[in-house]
């Protein structure tokens, strides 16, 4: 069994919880996987991960969005932790070189997307440029709103995959 995934059995709810926190935003999904431990396997944990997430309120799902900054964006809605932000700003790497025209139309567009939804637009960003990025969003604009809140609900349970993979020292690399 990995090692990183028997410590993380093995620590206190407290400290686990906290854990969990770092991969998703969710306090109800953070706290049921808690409850799930101990995994007995890292197959387990992921599978775990996606049923329950299915399984959690538009709230709950929304809790978590605010957890993630805006793409472009350093600080979330709600604090995070450091090693989430490092995480957010490492997902987002494709930013850092985009010109100044798609930050600016990145900028315009998840103003418009929030305006419309209701919530940040949330986007598995790894390994995605800023173009794609830009492209990804202008597309979802077209959305309505339960076709797109069940896209962003995709995109975060993809992200909190990854990020329990970094957790566990795991190589996370999506696209």
């Amino acid at each position: 069994m990995n090692q990183s995934l028997n410590r993380l059995n093995e620590l206190t709810a407290a400290d686990a919880r906290a854990e969990f926190l770092k991969c998703c935003g969710s306090t109800s999904w953070a706290q049921r996987m808690t409850e799930m431990r101990p995994f007995t396997s890292v197959a387990e944990l992921l599978s775990s991960c996606d049923e329950l997430w299915w399984s959690l309120s538009e709230a709950d799902w929304l809790e978590a969005f605010r957890a993630h900054p805006r793409i472009g964006e350093k600080k979330a809605a709600t604090p995070q932790t450091a090693v989430a932000e490092k995480w957010s700003t490492e997902e987002q790497s494709g930013i850092a070189k985009a010109g100044a025209q798609t930050i600016s139309e990145l900028a315009q567009t998840n103003w418009e997307y929030e305006e419309r939804f209701g919530f940040i637009f949330i986007v598995c960003a790894t390994g995605k440029s800023s173009e794609e990025m830009l492209a990804i969003i202008k597309s979802r604009l077209q959305n309505d709103a339960k076709t797109e809140l069940r896209t962003a609900a995709e995109e975060q349970r993809k992200i909190t995959g990854l990020r329990l993979k970094k957790l566990l020292g795991l190589s996370a690399v999506e696209k």
